[in-house]
C-alpha cells in the first residue's frame, strides 16, 4: 500500500512540475490567447506594439537587417525578416511567443549566441500575441495555411 501511495504521489509531482513549466517557459494560460491574423481589434494592437518595440531592429515593414544570415562581429546575427521572405513562419506560435517574451538565448542551443532580447517587462503576454498576429497578417495566403499546419503540428 505504501508503495502505491508513493507512486501516486510521485506522478502527482511529476504532472504538477510539468504543468508549472508550461507555466513559467510557454507563457501559461496567456499563451492560450494566441495569434489570430483575422482579428482586426489584435493586429491593430500588434502594429501599434511592433512598431513600438520591435521594428528599430526588424524593420517598419518586417523586412529585417541588411545581411542578417550573416554573423556580426560580436557573434550574433542580424534581426532576420518577419516577412514571407524570413523564417518566422517556420515556427509554431508557443515557440515565437516563448522566443519573443524571453529572448532568442530561452531557446538557442548551448554556444549560439542570440541578439534577440527578452520583452517580458516591456510588452505584456496580449501586446507579444498581437505582435505575431500583426506580423502573420502581412504574409500572403500561402505562408499563412502552412504556418497553420505546423501550428497544428506542434499541439
Amino acid at each position: 500500500m505504501r508503495l502505491t501511495s508513493a507512486l501516486v504521489l510521485a506522478t502527482a509531482f511529476v504532472a504538477a512540475a510539468g504543468i508549472g513549466a508550461w507555466v513559467m517557459f510557454a507563457g501559461g494560460a496567456n499563451a492560450k490567447l494566441g495569434a489570430d491574423a483575422n482579428d482586426r481589434e489584435l493586429v491593430a494592437l500588434g502594429k501599434r506594439a511592433y512598431a513600438k518595440a520591435c521594428a528599430s531592429c526588424h524593420g517598419a515593414n518586417l523586412q529585417g537587417e541588411t545581411n542578417w544570415k550573416q554573423r556580426k562581429p560580436d557573434g550574433t546575427f542580424g534581426a532576420p525578416p518577419h516577412d514571407a521572405s524570413g523564417h518566422t513562419w517556420h515556427h509554431p506560435d508557443p515557440l515565437l511567443f516563448r522566443i519573443t517574451k524571453f529572448g532568442g538565448a530561452s531557446v538557442a542551443p548551448s554556444g549560439f549566441k542570440s541578439g534577440m532580447p527578452a520583452f517580458k517587462d516591456q510588452l505584456s503576454d496580449r501586446e507579444i500575441w498581437a505582435v505575431l498576429a500583426f506580423i502573420k497578417s502581412r504574409w500572403p495566403e500561402r505562408v499563412r495555411t502552412i504556418h497553420a499546419r505546423i501550428n497544428a503540428r506542434s499541439r
